[in-house]
C-alpha cells in the first residue's frame, strides 16, 4: 500500500510490457574480396621489355596487346629455322630426283635392286628431316609470337613494376601485370560452427545446396564504412572446419558494374537473420555496472527491481535481443531510469509495444 500523504510524491513512468517480437539481427563478417579473374602475366621468353602499351588501371579487352618484348635471340631461331627447311626441302628433291633415277635402272637390270631401295630409304630420311626442320620452324615462330603479350581475359591492369629495357626472363618471380576482371567480385570470409549452425538449421531446404539458395542477401560495407548499393548471395561453404582455429570458409558474390570495389580490397559482408519470437529490450533503457547490462524491472508492488540481463551481440535496430534474464510478460522500465534507485516505488503508465519499437 502507499503510505497517506505519500501518493502525489510517486511519479508515472512509461513501463512496457514484454511480448515476442520479429526482429531481423545482422552479423557483420570481414572479407577480402578477389575478382572474378585475377590473371598474372608473367613472360615464357627471355628478353628485354620493349614497349607498354598500357598504363596502371587501364581497362583492357580480352586479345588486346599489352607488352612487345625485344627477342632477337628468337628472331634469330626463326631465320635459321626457315634456313633449315629450305635445305631440308632441297634434300628431299635430291633424294627424290635419285629415287627416280635409279627405278628405271632397276627395271632394265642395270642395277640392283638394292640401289633403288638405298635411294628410298634415303628419300624417307630425307622426309623426316623436313617434318623435323619444319616443326623447329613452328616451335621457333611460337617462341617469337611469345615476344608479343596480349590481354588474356577483359579486366583493369594492376601495377607495373618493370619499365621499358627492364631484363625479363620466364623465371622472374614479379610477373609483368595482373589483369583484374572485377564485373563479379568474391568476398571470402570465416565464420565459426556456432555461426554456421545458427545461420543453416533454420534456413529452409533440406540440402545445403537449397539452404544457401533461401539465405538473405547480403551487403558489403566497404572500408570507407558505405554499405555498397549491390546485394550479393552467400554461394558456397567450406565443406571442412579448419581444426587449429574452428572456423569455416564462405564465399559472397557481388555484381560490380561500375567496378568501385577492387581485387584485394577489404571489405564487412554485413549479413541479416530474420528471428521469431525474439524478445527486444530497447538500448535506452538498459545501465550497466561492471559490464553486466541490467534494466528495471516492475514488481507486482509496483516497485521496481534492479535485473541483469544477457543479450545477443548482434542488436536489431537500436535494441538488443535477449537471451536470457527475462520472459514474456515481465514489465520493465522505459524512462527516466536515471532517476531510479533499487525498490523505487512508481506508478506505472504502461505503453503499447509497437508504438515503442517503431519510434526506435
Amino acid at each position: 500500500m502507499i503510505p497517506i500523504g505519500k501518493s502525489a510524491q510517486v511519479k508515472s513512468y512509461d513501463v512496457l510490457r514484454l511480448s515476442p517480437q520479429t526482429a531481423v539481427i545482422y552479423y557483420d563478417f570481414p572479407a577480402t574480396i578477389q575478382g572474378q579473374q585475377n590473371v598474372e602475366i608473367r613472360l615464357k621468353i627471355d628478353g628485354y621489355l620493349e614497349n607498354i602499351y598500357v598504363d596502371e588501371g587501364s581497362v583492357v579487352k580480352k586479345g588486346q596487346l599489352l607488352f612487345r618484348i625485344s627477342a632477337p635471340t628468337y628472331e634469330e631461331d626463326v631465320r635459321t629455322a626457315e634456313a633449315n627447311v629450305k635445305i631440308a626441302e632441297a634434300d628431299l628433291n635430291a633424294a627424290a630426283m635419285e629415287v627416280n633415277k635409279v627405278r628405271p635402272l632397276v627395271e632394265q637390270d642395270i642395277v640392283s635392286k638394292y640401289e633403288l631401295q638405298s635411294a628410298q630409304y634415303t628419300l624417307q630420311s630425307k622426309k623426316a628431316a623436313l617434318a623435323q626442320a619444319q616443326a623447329n620452324l613452328v616451335n621457333a615462330q611460337v617462341n617469337l609470337d611469345y615476344a608479343c603479350i596480349y590481354s588474356p581475359a577483359d579486366g583493369v591492369i594492376a601495377a607495373l613494376p618493370f619499365k621499358i629495357d627492364s631484363l625479363i626472363s620466364s623465371i622472374t618471380v614479379q610477373p609483368l601485370t595482373t589483369v583484374s576482371n572485377i564485373q563479379k567480385v568474391y568476398a571470402y570470409f570465416t565464420i565459426n560452427e556456432k555461426q554456421q549452425l545458427n545461420f543453416f538449421t533454420h534456413a529452409k531446404g533440406n540440402t545445403l545446396k537449397e539452404k544457401l539458395a533461401t539465405l538473405p542477401p547480403v551487403s558489403p560495407i566497404l572500408a570507407n564504412r558505405i554499405v555498397y548499393d549491390q546485394k550479393g548471395r552467400i554461394e558456397t561453404i567450406d565443406g571442412l572446419v579448419n581444426e587449429s582455429t574452428g572456423s569455416i570458409s564462405i564465399r559472397a558474390t557481388f555484381l560490380n558494374p561500375e567496378e568501385i570495389i577492387q581485387s584485394g580490397s577489404s571489405a564487412t559482408v554485413h549479413i541479416p537473420q530474420t528471428l521469431n519470437n525474439a524478445l527486444l529490450i530497447p538500448q535506452s533503457v538498459t545501465y550497466q555496472i561492471q559490464g553486466k547490462l541490467f534494466v528495471y524491472v516492475l514488481g507486482s508492488d509496483d516497485t521496481v527491481h534492479s535485473t541483469a540481463i544477457q543479450v545477443n551481440s548482434s542488436t536489431s535496430g537500436n535494441s538488443y535481443v535477449l537471451q536470457s534474464g527475462l520472459k514474456p510478460g515481465d514489465k520493465i522500465v522505459i524512462e527516466g531510469i536515471g532517476n531510479l534507485n533499487e525498490g523505487s516505488l512508481i506508478k506505472p503508465r504502461f505503453v503499447n509495444a509497437d508504438s515503442v519499437y517503431t519510434s526506435l
